[in-house]
């Protein structure tokens, strides 16, 4: 079985904000039943990703599972390329079955960005989230690219995979 590329920050975005609220608020239940709710979709999250019928026809698992795009995504650049390219796009598994049934894949602009974080092992979906119209002189975002497009690196590296991107299907 291949390692599946985890983020361990995954979900903590969204549980510092609900940790905040009970902060300021020791009495607000919606903060406590969302921070329950989100423990339980963390671990529903990590059942799923074990259970064999996630893995098929999943751009997902192949690109976390890939010890190539791992690697590559740990240059800032292609992970952002990466992020942009999941985000407004629709893609195929190149093979028979996928194209003849026409079984797309495409995910959000926050679960690309969560794909990306869990792929370089670090941060969550909010660090990727809208980067590709971001300014800031924080970061150098030369090479950064807009939501939707994908570069000629990112298309022959998901070929390689074993995966097309279907341009008509916007």
């Amino acid at each position: 079985m291949n390692k599946i590329a985890k983020s361990q920050d995954r979900g903590q975005f969204s549980k510092e904000l609900y940790i905040k609220r009970l902060q300021n608020n020791p009495d607000d239940e919606h903060a406590k039943t969302m921070l329950d709710f989100l423990d339980n979709w963390g671990i529903s999250t990590e059942q799923l990703e074990e259970s064999d019928e996630w893995k098929v026809n999943n751009l997902e698992y192949d690109l976390r599972t890939s010890n190539v795009i791992v690697e590559k995504c740990k240059e800032e650049k292609y992970a952002q390329n990466l992020y942009a390219a999941l985000c407004n796009n629709v893609f195929r598994k190149n093979d028979i079955i996928p194209i003849l049934t026409e079984e797309n894949w495409s995910c959000s602009w926050r679960s690309s960005g969560g794909i990306v974080a869990d792929i370089r092992e670090q941060g969550d979906y909010i660090d990727w989230y809208c980067s590709g119209i971001q300014h800031s002189d924080e970061i150098d975002i030369s090479g950064f690219v807009p939501e939707g497009e994908v570069t000629d690196e990112i298309k022959e590296d998901l070929f390689n995979l074993g995966w097309l991107v279907i341009e008509d299907a916007r």
